[in-house]
């Protein structure tokens, strides 16, 4: 590789913008070793600037390091300028759209949220920065709260501690939920547009307002107004190294709820995540500490949040599973907390209200919406659209979002999805029941639904695209001893649906699912069966048994 190779301009022509030491360090090492040829420095100089981190439908999400394919400082004033220019030409000349920022404990999340502030003041708009590293649905009730006509949440979520990213939400007609097509890519054709000059030139102000606690107050007592009797339950509470544990303990103090008993390696936010694999309550193995404490002090209930304290995990007592605990599968925790939504709904004047679920999320919703006389909704997946659908009552996807307070918030809120989760434990206590068993409950008066999914971590994103397209050149005829009735190809166009990289398979009680994760390098592939025929044992262990045979099959057919 030598000076005038265009890599090497590329990188240098970052490194002469980059207001970061740590990675203007990296980057000038990496261009040294690349240009003395060194094999494995020559590969990863050409990956880092061979293109770059897309704002697409989740904003951007990626690993921290130097580059246009990495998450930085350029990158993120990039993204900040191009937003800026975007929210300009959307309100119009002469006004300027508030924006409200917030960010998590990642690395770089605070860092990140202040050099956006100062580039939207800069650019001529009102900035609001939330007063310290908050969880993600506080940011999304701002947007409304606030009445901004955006906001950017600085944040990777559950991603490993490596990561981070930005997402924006829309207020105004799009009542405060994350960005979807057309927004998505005028906010990217920005963008480029400002990446054609240095970030140095860029005007900045820090003439922004930092919001007071009245913002998190108001969201506390919003919050806390969706609580029930939980008197007595003892709960084993999580927040996973993130940022829920402040805000969860004023809304369950503000509510009267129970003190949870913390555990307490991961109680204070840390952005190295030290105690688990990945900080995500969906991988084997996040909840260990929190299971291994609530067995010592016989708890009722294991509650946990993802780091930004968008999603929540729930595991129950079960002296059917290893250890006697299970933790719920998001379908689980979406079935009952839609249930009680369908129970308790106000009967509407005009249209009946609507029960919505991602595409990959069990059918045991819509069921719930048609034995109650609601409407039942299916979207792509994310809450950028389920948050979109009128006169709505409740929402989820089984990757363990949940969507309970739609007045006030419109994306996953994984801390007032506790307080739901707690306010329907609290109810069944009173009559001596637990979660388990109106598990049991649901099946007898919906049915009997089972769940299950194949997650495959890959090194390379075109290994997906390899594996779905062996799936479409080859499709199975039967899966698991089931024929497989039709095939829905997303790709090659599917009812309104955008076309996009999915399969479904629809068999008899039956269908499967295989998709690209939407922020993750994974494969995934959701499995579902259902049985309405004998009492609520006997469906729930066909539907199991049908899972269990879709799981083999599909194992033996990606892997």
């Amino acid at each position: 590789m030598t000076e005038r190779d265009p890599i090497v301009a590329a990188a240098e022509a970052w490194l002469a913008q980059d207001p970061d030491p740590a990675t203007r360090a990296e980057l000038h090492d990496l261009l040294q070793a690349a240009t003395a040829g060194v094999t494995g420095a020559v590969a990863d100089l050409t990956e880092r600037f061979s293109g770059r981190l897309d704002f697409g439908t989740a904003g951007l999400r990626g690993e921290l390091g130097a580059g246009p394919t990495r998450m930085n400082r350029v990158l993120v004033a990039q993204a900040a300028a191009g937003l800026a220019a975007f929210l300009r030409d959307r309100a119009g000349s002469g006004s300027a759209p508030r924006v409200v920022v917030g960010y998590d404990a990642r690395h770089n999340s605070e860092r990140f949220a202040r050099d956006s502030v100062e580039l939207f003041a800069g650019a001529g708009l009102e900035a609001v920065l939330l007063p310290r590293a908050l969880p993600t649905p506080v940011l999304a009730f701002a947007v409304r709260h606030l009445d901004a006509a955006a906001g950017v949440m600085v944040t990777a979520s559950h991603n490993p501690a490596r990561d981070n990213g930005y997402k924006v939400y829309l207020g105004g007609a799009d009542g405060g939920s994350q960005i979807v097509p057309p927004s998505d890519g005028e906010i990217q054709t920005r963008i480029l547009e400002v990446a054609r000059r240095p970030i140095t030139e860029l005007p900045r102000s820090e003439a922004y307002a930092t919001a007071d606690e009245g913002v998190l107050d108001a969201y506390v007592a919003a919050t806390a107004a969706l609580a029930g009797p939980a008197a007595g339950l003892r709960v084993v509470y999580t927040p996973m190294h993130g940022v829920g544990l402040e805000t969860a303990q004023r809304v369950l103090d503000a509510a009267g709820l129970p003190t949870p008993i913390v555990v307490p390696e991961q109680a204070q936010p840390d952005p190295d995540f030290p105690t688990v694999a990945f900080p995500n309550p969906e991988e084997a193995g996040a909840l260990d500490l929190a299971l291994t404490l609530a067995r010592e002090h016989a708890a009722d209930l294991v509650i946990a949040n993802d780091p930004d304290a968008d999603r929540l995990a729930v595991a129950i007592p079960d002296p059917a599973a290893a250890e006697g605990w299970r933790q719920l599968s998001g379908n689980e925790v979406g079935w009952l907390l839609g249930w009680r939504a369908a129970r308790t709904a106000p009967v509407a004047a005009h249209e009946p209200g609507r029960l919505a679920r991602s595409l990959v999320s069990s059918p045991a919703l819509g069921a719930v919406a048609e034995r109650f006389g609601l409407v039942g909704v299916e979207t792509l997946t994310g809450f950028k659209w389920i948050s979109r659908t009128p006169d709505l009552i409740f929402g989820y996807e089984e990757a363990l979002g949940y969507l309970v307070n739609p007045a006030t918030v419109h994306d996953k809120d994984g801390i007032s999805a506790m307080v739901a989760v707690l306010a329907l434990a609290g109810e069944l206590a009173e009559r001596g029941a637990t979660l388990g068993d109106h598990l049991r409950e649901f099946a007898a008066e919906i049915g009997g639904y089972a769940s299950a999914q194949i997650s495959l971590r890959v090194a390379e994103l075109a290994d997906i695209s390899r594996m779905t397209a062996a799936l479409r050149a080859d499709p199975p005829t039967a899966i698991g001893g089931r024929p497989v009735e039709a095939v829905d190809d997303f790709a090659a166009g599917v009812g309104d649906y955008p076309r996009s990289d999915i399969l479904r398979f629809r068999l008899e009680g039956a269908r499967v699912i295989v998709r690209p994760s939407g922020t993750e390098p994974k494969l995934k592939c959701y499995l579902d069966a259902w049985s309405l025929e004998g009492d609520a044992e006997a469906r729930l262990a066909t539907a199991r048994a049908a899972v269990a045979e879709l799981e083999a099959a599909m194992r033996a057919l990606l892997v």
